[in-house]
C-alpha cells in the first residue's frame, strides 16, 4: 500500500467551505477504485489538517498520478482545493509495510 499525506492549513474562516468541497471531491478522487481518502483535523489548531490518500498498490498510485497530470476534471478540483489553503501543502509519500 502507498499512502500520500497532504499536510495543509485552510485559510481563516474557510474550514466549512473546505469541508463542503471535500464532500464533493472525495467520491471523484476515489472513483477509479483502490483509493481511499480521509481527512484528519488537528485537535489543537482547527485550521490544520492532513489529507490521507491510501492507494491499494503501486500501480493504483501511478495511475492516479497520471490522472492528476492529465485529467481536466482532476486539475479543476485541485485548483479549487489549493484556493482554500493558506499556503502550499506539504506532500509526503509513504510505503506501508
Amino acid at each position: 500500500m502507498i499512502e500520500l499525506h497532504l499536510r495543509g492549513r485552510v485559510q481563516d474562516g474557510r474550514r466549512v467551505e473546505l469541508e463542503s468541497f471535500l464532500v464533493e471531491a472525495i467520491p471523484f478522487y476515489e472513483e477509479p477504485g483502490g483509493i481511499r481518502v480521509r481527512v484528519l483535523w488537528d485537535v489543537n489548531d482547527s485550521h490544520r489538517f492532513i489529507e490521507v490518500i491510501e492507494y491499494a498498490d503501486q500501480d493504483t498510485h501511478d495511475r492516479d498520478q497520471q490522472r492528476v497530470g492529465n485529467d481536466e476534471r482532476m486539475r479543476h478540483y485541485l485548483e479549487r482545493w489549493r484556493s482554500l489553503l493558506d499556503g502550499p501543502p506539504v506532500v509526503e509519500t509513504y510505503r506501508v509495510g
